[in-house]
């Protein structure tokens, strides 16, 4: 199984080639150890957190009324009170504790959506979905798209804020050198496969990434000075 960033579906092709096994995705947070995942049961969508597992009752809530969001649409992933996994409370922080809890459910704090056919589709914690244009954007979605091109090594997707408080949608890469695939190529690549508000409008190539002690992207580090290539989408200079 893996978990902590979302399996690409290029390595997981690459693995399933290799060893003739399947990779199963989670999905977890130190207040309730895992309670997605994907099964033997059903078949393995890439990029996909799969279904709750059993004993535990995960819905897709809007935070601000506690209703169970439509099919297809962005909620926020809720845990009951009385899940048997569930912490009792953040030890003497009593602030913090009445915070992530409202009326009977305990709110994780992280975005996603349910397909028709039951599967979760993680969108990304509440401080990294990107509002851009009056649209919300899930990095992870941009970032999945990105790491299927062979020549993309990594991806990270953020928002950048320019004059006048617009935000566009920036992706950073990393690429493999011998493809000789560039900024721009990975520009129209994403505009091939995105919807216009997903797709970035900026792409910087670097290096490496700056990341967190247990190997995740640290997204605060992302910063244009970085770069050692830039693609930029014209039409947002004039606004459009």
């Amino acid at each position: 199984m893996c978990a902590g960033e979302q399996l690409s579906e290029e390595i997981l092709d690459a693995w399933r080639a290799r060893f003739g096994q399947e990779v199963y995705e989670g999905l977890g947070m130190t207040e309730c150890s895992y309670y997605l995942c994907e099964t033997r049961s059903r078949p393995i969508r890439p990029g996909s957190a799969g279904f709750a597992q059993p004993g535990h009752d995960v819905r897709l809530l809007d935070p601000s009324t506690l209703e169970e969001v439509a099919i297809g649409e962005e909620g926020m992933l809720c845990i009951p009170r009385t899940d048997p996994a569930l912490m009792l409370r953040y030890w003497n922080r009593e602030e913090e504790t009445a915070a992530c809890f409202s009326g009977d459910w305990f709110l994780t704090g992280d975005y996603a959506r349910r397909d028709a056919d039951g599967y979760i589709w993680f969108l990304g914690r509440r401080d990294d979905i990107i509002k851009s244009f009056g649209y919300r954007v899930s990095p992870f979605e941009v970032e999945r798209v990105l790491k299927d091109h062979p020549g993309v090594v990594d991806a990270a997707v953020v928002g950048e804020t320019r004059d006048g408080g617009k935000v566009l949608v920036a992706a950073y890469v990393t690429l493999r050198s011998e493809t000789g695939l560039g900024v721009d190529d990975v520009l129209a690549y994403a505009r091939g496969r995105l919807a216009s508000y997903k797709a970035p409008r900026i792409v910087y190539a670097v290096e490496e990434f700056p990341r967190t002690r247990n190997g995740k992207v640290l997204r605060r580090g992302l910063e244009p000075g970085r770069a050692v290539a830039v693609a930029s989408n014209e039409a947002v200079k004039a606004g459009c």
